[in-house]
């Protein structure tokens, strides 16, 4: 078990390190061909458009079908072979078909692969957040990095070349994880049904939707917001790297004392937090504290991320585990992801970013006053959720 623990803190790290050359980078390698922000917002985002079909799908099969590691490894090898078409087309309307395509991929691996780290790290005794930290060391490493080495290459235009030498890892430590399998239940469709009627759940992903609309509108657009006010490139990469290095202690230490607090009550006080800090988004001008500031998804981003996937795994059963923590991807990635894009890009265009991240706060708090007085609600009819 404790070779299984490593690797999956390794194929954390490498997998996340994949995504560090894409967000950064990405959104001024397309602003250098020339796209709107509202086109780049869309570029980035759209792909979240196609999660809202294929998590679900991909969480389903994995469940049926007892494996995760075989589909991971094929959702993988196809992102790769996407994004071929991404770094090679010119035109806009290609450029969007790919995006689609490597998003399709890429992100319906996130559930499966915490699907398969939390069921490890309960046979090994350990915390999922132990081994999705590496995820984040990972994602601070090349962020802080990538920028130095596409210098060295000769530009953002190499940015395919370090992309694909990145993947190498992940595929490889790929063929030595054991596969987890679920409960050993063949489930059925109708199950999958049953989770659309279960009112808690829905009610939940709805409450996730208006909380995580603003950061994925940040993900997708922070890094022209800095630009516009004067920052580098390389100010880009820190700005991603300071928040990814921030989740580690988060990861490392919250899986030890999540037991004393309730996720909802958690997510509430997450919600005041966000917030707060899309106001001080909106509100400060230096570039330079703003990439300061992105450490701040310590308390949010992180913190979120495990109240939520705990909380799914109170609310779901265990054969539908994968299908579970596929729809709230579905919900974060896809429902959210492609509104964050195409809203707070419309808003940058017309308003100014200040706007976008004055209208992510109002956003923030109302998801805070519903997740605090859906927790009291609970907590008023003993309900066991």
């Amino acid at each position: 078990m404790n070779k299984q623990i490593w690797t999956l803190r390794g194929l954390n790290f490498s997998y996340y390190a994949t995504t560090a050359v894409l967000m950064p980078f990405l959104p001024i390698y397309f602003e250098g061909r020339g796209y709107s922000s509202a086109q780049i917002g869309l570029l980035m985002m759209i792909g979240s458009f196609v999660t809202i079909f294929a998590q679900p799908i991909w969480g389903y099969l994995s469940d049926r079908y007892q494996t995760l590691k075989l589909i991971i490894f094929g959702l993988w090898l196809m992102t790769v072979l996407s994004s071929v078409g991404i770094f090679q087309t010119s035109s806009f309307t290609s450029a969007l078909v790919f995006m689609l395509l490597l998003y399709f991929f890429m992100l319906s691996s996130v559930p499966l692969l915490d699907t398969i780290t939390i069921k490890s790290a309960l046979r090994g005794a350990v915390s999922y957040g132990s081994i999705r930290m590496w995820g984040s060391i990972g994602f601070t490493l090349l962020a802080v990095s990538s920028g130095s080495v596409l210098k060295a290459l000769g530009g953002l235009d190499n940015i395919p070349y370090l992309y694909w030498s990145i993947w190498i890892l992940p595929m490889v430590l790929l063929l030595f994880l054991k596969d987890e399998k679920g409960s050993g239940a063949r489930i059925k469709l109708s199950s999958f049904g049953s989770m659309l009627r279960n009112k808690h759940f829905l009610w939940f992903l709805l409450l996730i939707f208006l909380l995580t609309v603003p950061h994925r509108m940040n993900d997708g657009l922070f890094v022209l917001y800095l630009k516009d006010l004067g920052a580098s490139d390389s100010m880009a990469g820190w700005a991603w790297a300071l928040a990814s290095a921030s989740e580690v202690p988060t990861f490392a230490l919250l899986g030890r004392y999540m037991h004393r607090f309730h996720e909802l009550a958690l997510l509430g006080c997450v919600a005041l937090l966000y917030t707060i800090r899309w106001l001080l988004y909106g509100w400060i001008t230096d570039p330079t504290l703003l990439m300061f500031l992105q450490a701040t998804h310590s308390v949010t981003f992180a913190v979120f991320w495990i109240a939520a996937v705990q909380y799914v795994v109170r609310l779901v059963p265990l054969e539908l585990q994968s299908t579970g923590q596929s729809m709230l991807a579905m919900v974060f990635l896809g429902l959210a992801g492609i509104t964050g894009g195409f809203v707070g890009g419309w808003v940058k265009d017309h308003l100014g970013g200040h706007y976008m991240y004055y209208l992510g706060s109002i956003m923030s708090l109302l998801a805070a006053v519903l997740l605090l007085g859906t927790h009291a609600y609970y907590r008023k009819k003993n309900h066991p959720v």
